[in-house]
């Protein structure tokens, strides 16, 4: 298997920065996400580990050795894309077969190899069938098994679920996890989606702007974001963030009012509190924030509730029974002992 490490490393395309400095210890037998949105460059980081991007600066290592000027092909990696890359003339039987062709394991071999691998992947029924015969499920799996069979030092899977519906890409991010678990195989996981990011990981690194903002576990990064576009990036919905002032121990803005704010917070601020952690206020609450209901989306096992509090909209999490009319007033409680404090001038976290 394989640890991977990456160095000062940079991508640039003339005055245009893909990647700024991104430093990263990826463990051996690691599950490692790059989380963010289009354009952040996971996924040219993910292409430089492979070997296809040149850096423009810095180093690559696996298991201590470099391998910045090592071609693709002989890295030892096998990727996995969005869209399949499966051959359209080809069984599933010989897409599967095709990397042992390619690197010239003795025929002998390939029977057996093949159908462990579609194993793995509950692909053994379909072996005789061609790519268009496939679900995009099937096409997934199928793409899965042809990276496995190599038995590769490391996979690199960029967007893999991207295509398929939210059903399956569920039943895909077990399989997904336990087949990395079975394998034991470092893995490195390009998505923008933070559900399979949080489901996935067993480390996540939130990019933003060829950045990297924060490393960490899943619990690390929802539970102790560095900075709010980490807050605002992971949950769903996200961290509600509100600008204020905090003044002798109260944060305050239009139609919010927080009071015992630790002394090391003050001035300029942005508070943040997660929609889990605010609720309808009762007769016998504290009222921190009030509005005006500007929406209300029942789903069964809680209800998604927005409330326009001056300048800001406020999404709570409700009780599965709330219900109210659009336009109605109404009062919110936040628990103040998971209150989250950010600077506003550059987005940091403020350590209360």
């Amino acid at each position: 298997m394989a640890r991977i490490e990456l160095i000062d490393v940079q991508k640039r395309w003339g005055h245009s920065v893909g990647v700024r400095d991104i430093n990263l210890d990826i463990g051996d037998q690691e599950l490692l996400v790059l989380l963010g949105p289009s354009g952040c460059g996971k996924t040219t980081t993910m292409r430089m580990i492979a070997g296809l991007e040149e850096l423009s600066a810095g180093e690559i290592l696996m298991d201590g050795q470099p391998v910045t000027d090592v071609d693709a092909r002989d890295r030892d990696v096998a990727m996995v894309f969005q869209g399949y890359a499966l051959y359209p003339n080809m069984t599933v039987y010989e897409n599967i077969r095709f990397p042992l062709r390619m690197r010239n394991v003795p025929k002998s071999e390939h029977r057996h190899r093949v159908r462990e691998a579609a194993a793995m992947v509950e692909m053994e029924p379909y072996l005789d069938r061609k790519p268009a015969a496939l679900s995009g499920g099937q096409r997934q799996r199928a793409a899965l098994a042809r990276a496995v069979v190599r038995s590769p030092q490391v996979f690199l899977m960029d967007e893999p679920l991207s295509n398929l519906d939210a059903k399956l890409r569920q039943s895909m991010r077990i399989q997904i996890k336990q087949l990395q678990r079975k394998l034991k195989i470092t893995t490195v996981y390009v998505t923008h989606d933070q559900i399979e990011a949080m489901t996935l990981a067993d480390r996540i690194v939130v990019m933003h702007e060829g950045s990297c903002q924060q490393v960490g576990t899943p619990d690390e990064i929802y539970s102790d974001p560095a900075n709010t576009f980490v807050a605002s990036f992971i949950g769903s919905p996200p961290m509600n963030l509100i600008p204020g002032v905090v003044d002798g121990g109260v944060f305050e803005c239009q139609n919010v009012r927080v009071t015992g704010i630790p002394d090391s917070v003050t001035g300029s601020v942005t508070l943040g509190i997660r929609p889990e952690d605010c609720s309808v206020a009762g007769n016998n609450s504290t009222q921190h924030a009030q509005g005006t209901v500007y929406g209300v989306e029942p789903t069964g096992d809680l209800t998604y509730l927005s409330v326009q509090a001056g300048d800001n909209t406020l999404d709570i999490k409700a009780n599965r029974d709330y219900r109210s009319e659009l336009g109605e007033i109404e009062a919110i409680e936040f628990d103040t002992q998971r209150l989250y404090f950010f600077d506003s001038a550059n987005g940091m976290r403020i350590r209360a």
